[in-house]
């Protein structure tokens, strides 16, 4: 399988996915453990993919999304933005907007 196809198909099995350095649990970089900790005060379950794993997933998400930057988050298979820009909609209100239809009852 392609690395654009993996990606694809990595976006649409999870509702909520993020392209990270490192893991939910082991952040390893700033701007990735902001991000996992904006999605943990949504009370949202979410799925990460370590880019720093696989150099091709790393390279093929960035071209996938026309984004420069990890961390990148999907949401209901869309590109939502990286740590500047979920920070700013978590602030506005709009990621909680983004998160509520995945949120478990």
């Amino acid at each position: 399988m392609d690395v654009q196809a993996h990606l694809a198909s990595l976006i649409a099995q999870h509702k909520v996915l993020l392209f990270m350095k490192g893991s939910k649990s082991f952040p390893q970089c700033g701007f990735s453990s902001r991000v996992v900790d904006l999605l943990k005060r949504e009370g949202i379950p979410f799925e990460t993919v370590n880019v720093l794993a696989d150099p091709a997933i790393r390279q093929g998400i960035k071209e996938l999304s026309n984004w420069p930057t990890i961390p990148q988050l999907y949401v209901g298979g869309k590109f939502l933005g990286g740590c500047d820009i979920v920070t700013e909609m978590a602030a506005s209100g709009d990621l909680a907007k983004e998160l509520a239809p995945f949120k478990p009852a």
